[in-house]
């Protein structure tokens, strides 16, 4: 079963200002979490792997991926046009992952995913 969240998810995970860093969960390898179909080619778009937000990219039949979860303290992006945005305390994030605005001071990691009979799966 493909679980995805199309479009904008912007369901935060409740989180005080302070202390460390958020946590950066990872799906299971072998997951399926979309399909090629479920993907505008080059909008980011937030879909869910058990219960972890992952930021997928399409480039035809490439689709990279990011962590959905705030490097500052654990909230999940979304994708605002220009940025992943991080609607907890306001960090922004390029499409690459790298940090444009603080107080996150760590880019979103890469997740491994692959394109296998046009579903991504989580690698």
């Amino acid at each position: 079963m493909i679980a995805t969240a199309l479009g904008v998810v912007g369901v935060p995970v409740l989180a005080a200002c302070g202390g460390g860093g958020g946590t950066t969960a990872t799906p299971s390898s072998g997951e399926a979490i979309a399909t090629l179909a479920d993907l505008a080619d080059g909008v980011p778009t937030v879909v869910m792997a058990q219960d972890t937000p992952v930021v997928l990219t399409r480039s035809g039949d490439t689709v990279t991926a990011l962590s959905g979860v705030c490097t500052h303290q654990g909230c999940t992006v979304r994708n605002d046009g220009a940025n992943l945005l991080c609607p907890c305390h306001g960090s922004m994030f390029g499409f690459d992952g790298a940090v444009t605005n603080g107080p996150a001071t760590e880019p979103l990691p890469a997740v491994a995913v692959a394109v296998q009979g046009g579903e991504v799966v989580i690698a």
